[in-house]
């Protein structure tokens, strides 16, 4: 059954949401069903792109791998990445949101704001496409701020996240990501939202979890953030098993008759 907003708003309170990202037809096809939503999120710029950040990602970049994953996502909710730079303006953030809902297939789109882009959200929501914004820490901003700073750490930081998120619910925000925020005030928040929240290094509290593939099944190990739980140590699988098909071919013992023609 294909998952849906209203399905997703539902579950709010009620159940959590489970949420995993993929970049190409083939995994997404095997997620597919497994969780609620899948994520093509701009990491693939790190994960996949071999980049430092996600900032080098280009537009056609992102509606490239959205399509690949919109034709092995039948059942699950699929949300789209706005990459860095496609949306410094709410003319530009509605037309490149457009492309992705209209030629890469997306359920949704997500965006890092501030206080200055809730306008830009209001406009894409009057037509017709669902945001989710995403708060707290915000890797597209990593150059700018010096790092990768856990948010929430201060009152006044906590009360400005919670009027910010507020303010985007008012202007039809969906739903919200939750990066690299202290537990408590991303457990805050969800209480005081209606929409659902989906966090990541951000706590249990949050209504769902999202992770980079790559990281929850061990196949990207050149650093653990401390909020991953690797659920298969997939780089050594693959290893061994690409040693062993390499072995066999020297050996003389691939193909067998019953492989050839």
């Amino acid at each position: 059954m294909k998952t849906t907003l209203t399905t997703l708003q539902k579950k709010k309170g009620k159940e959590k949401i489970a949420v995993i990202t993929a970049y190409d037809a083939l995994f997404a096809s095997i997620f597919d069903g497994e969780v609620d939503m899948i994520l093509v999120g701009d990491s693939l710029s790190m994960s996949f792109g071999g980049h430092k950040d996600t900032i080098p990602l280009s537009f056609d970049d992102m509606l490239y791998h959205t399509k690949a994953v919109r034709r092995g996502v039948k059942e699950s909710f699929l949300i789209a990445d706005m990459p860095f730079g496609s949306y410094n303006t709410t003319d530009e953030a509605l037309k490149n949101a457009t492309r992705l809902y209209k030629e890469g297939g997306a359920d949704a789109i997500k965006i890092e704001v501030g206080e200055s882009k809730i306008e830009m959200v209001e406009k894409l929501v009057d037509n017709g496409i669902a945001v989710m914004p995403h708060i707290g820490l915000k890797p597209q901003f990593y150059r700018f701020e010096g790092g990768y700073k856990i948010k929430g750490k201060s009152q006044n930081e906590a009360e400005e996240m919670l009027s910010l998120a507020l303010e985007l619910e008012k202007s039809g925000a969906f739903g919200f990501l939750i990066e690299g925020t202290k537990k408590e005030v991303a457990e805050n928040l969800t209480n005081k939202l209606s929409a659902f929240t989906i966090g990541i290094g951000s706590g249990v509290g949050c209504d769902g979890q999202v992770l980079v593939w790559s990281d929850a099944f061990g196949f990207f190990d050149e650093f653990t953030p401390k909020f991953v739980r690797k659920y298969l140590n997939g780089k050594e699988l693959l290893k061994d098993a690409i040693r062993a098909y390499a072995r066999d071919i020297k050996e003389g013992k691939f193909p067998n008759d019953n492989e050839s023609y």
